[in-house]
């Protein structure tokens, strides 16, 4: 029996900014879609690895790279999820830090924008269904493996890796184990530069994350879980 199936990939990209959890959205520039909202992605091509063809979409259509990346799921028990023919997607979740991007729609996008999570339009396709399990598997995967640092700035204050879990996580942890844990492992080192915090301007130690020794950790398969306030 002849199968007429065509495979794509599509992208849940979050983003993290001033307490706020964003996603990746792009404007469809053609078809019956046109002018709706959706998940970056597309088709791939016939000699190309899924990754590849996630970060050449990404690319292509909002001009963004990205350091996170993780498949999601497959998407496909719905045989009508798109009405032109049968297609299967592969779905993956990515994070980056909106400040070190400029979006540049591109190709069939006719514009990128981040969306609060709270925020997003109602996306064409099964997308919306793609970014509730993406921010179900996002919440749970920070509570045992410590993800969120592309989020961050290269250099922050430990608040705001504290800060950047209880927005995802949506509600307050144990900053006092929380703390004590993540430096107990060296995955994030002091620097000798500090910031001045608020309206008192009494100053803050900034801190970065050790990539090489959190590569190491996962190889350990080290522990890592999460205490609730």
């Amino acid at each position: 029996m002849d199968q007429n199936i065509k495979i794509a990939v599509d992208a849940i990209v979050f983003g993290y900014e001033k307490g706020t959890l964003y996603v990746l959205a792009i404007q469809q520039r053609f078809g019956k879609l046109a002018d709706s909202w959706v998940l970056p992605g597309g088709f791939i091509l016939n000699d190309e690895p899924l990754i590849n063809a996630v970060e050449r979409e990404l690319k292509e259509e909002a001009g963004i790279a990205v350091n996170y990346l993780e498949q999601l799921g497959t998407f496909g028990d719905n045989v009508n999820r798109d009405d032109r023919f049968r297609v299967i997607s592969v779905a993956y979740f990515a994070l980056v830090n909106p400040k070190n991007f400029v979006l540049k729609a591109d190709t069939d996008a006719k514009d990128a924008k981040w969306f609060p999570i709270n925020e997003i339009p109602k996306l064409g396709f099964d997308h919306d269904d793609m970014v509730k399990l993406a921010h179900q598997r996002l919440k749970s995967k920070l509570t045992y493996q410590p993800i969120g640092f592309d989020l961050l700035d290269a250099e922050f204050l430990f608040s705001d890796l504290e800060n950047l879990y209880c927005t995802i996580l949506e509600q307050d942890i144990d900053r006092r184990n929380f703390r004590k844990k993540i430096l107990s492992f060296g995955i994030v080192k002091e620097t000798n530069k500090v910031v001045k915090i608020g309206v008192s301007g009494r100053p803050g130690k900034l801190f970065s994350f050790d990539k090489p020794k959190y590569n190491q950790l996962l190889k350990e398969n080290f522990q890592f879980d999460i205490r609730f306030a």
